[in-house]
This record gives structure tokens, sequence and C-alpha cells, in this order.
């Protein structure tokens, strides 16, 4: 009895039975033809005298499995052991089982993934990601000095986990652990470790994340070059250190980690600082301290002492006494230069002073002289220095050293050898005159 065609739609009145809903299933995903899968196998069914052996494929990455179905000599004529736990590569069909409902994979062949291949493709993935810059060392946090709480991702009761709290207990007593312990290696790692890695990025009181691991096998450790686990370490908040397995090995979450740490006992030495070198420490800079105050309060005492032995401090008047006597050495020097000067002076001004009385008029008439000047008419006051000025009949004053005598003139006598030449050019005047008359005693 056929079904209904596929373009009839199911509706409350006409519903679709099981066996068409099946049967429609069936046709497309048997539609998608060979396929090659990749994946670690996490369960092995092999029973013998069965045609059919039974394998759980899963994806290193993500919690997801796929059914195969296989030929029991694809298994046991295999170069290659093919074991729980293998990386493999297979070709098969997927199948959609009607009669139960379910799905499974076909497979024809299986190829597992070896060791040079599993480094070439963690090669390749270690290049793209560093051309996406995960790897930048800019990009990496510094550790905090002191942390209060220390986030750690290892195996359940591993030497990892007691080699890290151990060691960071005994070099810091006070440091506190959030201990995460997942599977660290095969298929469930990668989902339990991002899982962990979570919660403790968003923990506020977490301050370094330690992801630790020992020593193991290529296949061991890929779950720490798996890319959902690299690109979680890059988005992390908290500064990551990678501690997977010895100083050789390399996975990938060491090139993204903010730390590499060699070993897990590394990790928990480069993490928290021990308590007995930094006690030891503080005491050495205390002591250096100490000593810098030390020499600082002898070099200023030293320097206050030479300061007070210097003579303008030991004895600040002594600089005044000693240029008192030279003060006074110069105000007596300074005395003797202006008396000198004084003196000097003086002496000029009474040899000035006597020239001066010898060359003044008292002086002049005093000697005898005496000077002539008309008193009538328009030459009143002027004094008479030639015959012409006083003609016979003018009324003279003449002046002597004790007062003034007035004469009239009664004649007048020419030089000897001079003719007589007046005040206008006149040349019966003397060329000579004279300002002064002989008085009585010089013409006797």
């Amino acid at each position: 009895m056929s079904g209904p065609s596929p373009a009839a739609r199911s509706t409350p009145e006409q519903p679709w039975p099981v066996r068409v809903v099946s049967d429609q299933i069936a046709a497309w995903i048997h539609r998608l033809g060979t396929v090659w899968v990749e994946g670690q196998i996490t369960q092995l069914s092999l029973r013998p005298g069965t045609r059919t052996a039974f394998l759980t494929l899963r994806d290193p990455s993500v919690d997801n499995s796929l059914t195969l179905t296989c030929p029991p000599k694809l298994i046991s004529e295999s170069p290659v052991p093919v074991t729980e736990g293998s990386r493999v590569i297979v070709q098969g069909r997927p199948r959609f089982y009607t009669g139960r409902g379910s799905f499974s994979l076909q497979v024809s062949e299986i190829r597992p993934v070896g060791v040079g291949e599993l480094l070439a493709r963690i090669e390749r993935l270690k290049q793209a990601l560093a051309a996406e810059g995960l790897f930048d060392p800019r990009l990496k946090r510094p550790l905090p000095f002191l942390p209060t709480c220390v986030g750690l991702i290892t195996g359940r009761a591993s030497a990892a986990e007691r080699d890290v709290v151990e060691v960071a207990r005994g070099r810091w007593p006070d440091v506190r652990f959030a201990v995460r312990n997942t599977a660290v290696q095969g298929v469930s790692a990668v989902p339990q470790i991002l899982d962990a890695l979570a919660e403790l990025d968003a923990d506020p009181v977490v301050d370094v994340i330690i992801l630790a691991r020992g020593g193991g096998s290529v296949e061991d450790l890929l779950p720490f070059s798996d890319e959902a686990l690299i690109r979680a370490i890059s988005r992390c908040r908290t500064p990551v250190v990678s501690a997977i397995g010895h100083e050789p090995d390399s996975p990938l979450s060491d090139l993204v980690a903010d730390l590499r740490a060699a070993t897990p006992t590394d990790a928990a030495k480069r993490v928290v600082p021990d308590v007995a070198e930094e006690r030891r420490r503080i005491a050495e800079a205390r002591a250096r301290t100490a000593r810098a105050l030390r020499a600082w309060v002898e070099r200023e005492e030293h320097h206050l002492v030479a300061l007070r032995s210097r003579p303008c401090m030991a004895d600040p008047y002594g600089i005044v006494d000693s240029r008192a006597e030279i003060v006074a050495e110069a105000v007596r020097a300074l005395r003797r230069d202006i008396t000198r000067i004084i003196d000097s002076e003086s002496t000029s001004l009474g040899h000035l002073s006597a020239r001066l009385t010898t060359l003044g008029p008292a002086a002049t008439l005093a000697r005898g002289y005496a000077v002539v000047q008309s008193v009538a008419g328009e030459n009143d006051g002027r004094v008479v220095s030639s015959i012409t000025d006083a003609p016979p009949g003018s009324q003279l004053r003449i002046r002597v050293s004790d007062g003034a005598l007035s004469a009239a003139v009664l004649g007048a006598t020419p030089a000897a050898g001079r003719p007589a030449t007046s005040r206008d050019g006149d040349p019966t005047a003397p060329t000579e005159p004279e300002s002064t008359v002989p008085t009585t005693e010089e013409q006797s």
C-alpha cells in the first residue's frame, strides 16, 4: 500500500502515518551521499560472530557524537589498531532505519590519523591563529603580584593539582584556590575545560587562572591545541597561565596564554611569591633604608660641624673687629687728607687774597697814587686820564687813600717827549693818558 505523495501536506484531518514520516526522513538523509567525517572514537562494540560493529564517533571540541556501523573486518584488518580514544577519519553514507527510527553512518573506510598528520594540523592551525594576532605579545596581561584567589583547572586527584597546591601554599600559606576538576584528555576534555574556564573567568574573586596537566603523548595533549579552547583563552579577562606537560611539550595554549610555565610546579612559583623571599627582601630594603638614613644624617651633621667651625660662625664679631682697625686707619687717613687739602687751599686762598689786595685800587692809592675825576659839567664823575680832559679852571675831585680832595686846574704841562692828545684823537694830547696824578709826597 503506497503512502501519500510528497506534495501532499499533513493536516489534523489527514495526518501522516509514522511509516510515511520515516520514509520521508530516510529519503532526505539518503540524498546526502558519501561523506568523510573526522572525530575520536569513544565507544567500540565488536562482538565475535556478529556481522556489524558499532562505534561512537565524538567531536573533540564540543559535546556532539555520531553512531557508526561497519563490518568487523574493517576494524580487525586495519593497518593501525583502532581503539577507543583513537582519532580517525571515516568514509560512510548516512542511513536512517525506518523500522526503529534511528540514524547512523554506515562506514566503508576507516583511516587512523597518525601523529605526523596531527602535528601538521596543529602547525596549520598555529599559523592561522598567529595571522589573526592571537599570539601577539602586546595582548599579554601582567599577573597580579599577590593573588587573592587562584583558579586551577586540572584533572581530578592529579599530580599536577597536588604540585600546584603544595608548592603555592608552601610559598604563601594564605593563598586560596578555586579548583575545577575536569577531564584533561579524551573527547570530553575540551567541553569540560571550556565550562570551567568560563566559570572561573566570570568569578570576580579569581585573580589568575592556571591550566595545568602533567606530561603525555601528542594524542593526550591534543585538547590543549584545540581551536575552540585557544579562542576561549584569548577572550578571557582574567590572566591565564598555561602549564601543560613538561618543558619539551608546547601545545597552542602555551602561545595564547598570558604566561607559559614549563611545568605545573613552575606555574605555582610564577604565580605565587615566596613569603620567605619577600620577607628577606623587605628586611634588606629596611636595612638599606636605615643605612641610607644614617649616612644622610651623619653627612648633614658633618656639614653642620664644618659650618660651625668656620671663623664667621665660630666668632661672628671677629670679622668686625679685624676690620675695625682698618676702618679707623682709613678714617684717620681721610681726616689727614682733608686737613691737608684744607690747609693747602687756605694757603692758596691767602696768596690769592694778598695778590688781589696788592693789585686792587686801595693798595695803589696807599702807595701814593690818586684818582682824579671831573666834578662839573657833562663830564661829572669822569676819570681824568689826560691833561686835555681837565682844561684850566676845571673842578676836580682827587681821591686818595684816606679820603678825597677838591681842587681846580690852574694849568697843564705835557710830559717830556709826549705831545698832548685828547680823547678824541687830538695830536696835541699825550699818547698814554694817566688816570692818576702824583701826590705832594711823590712830587717832592
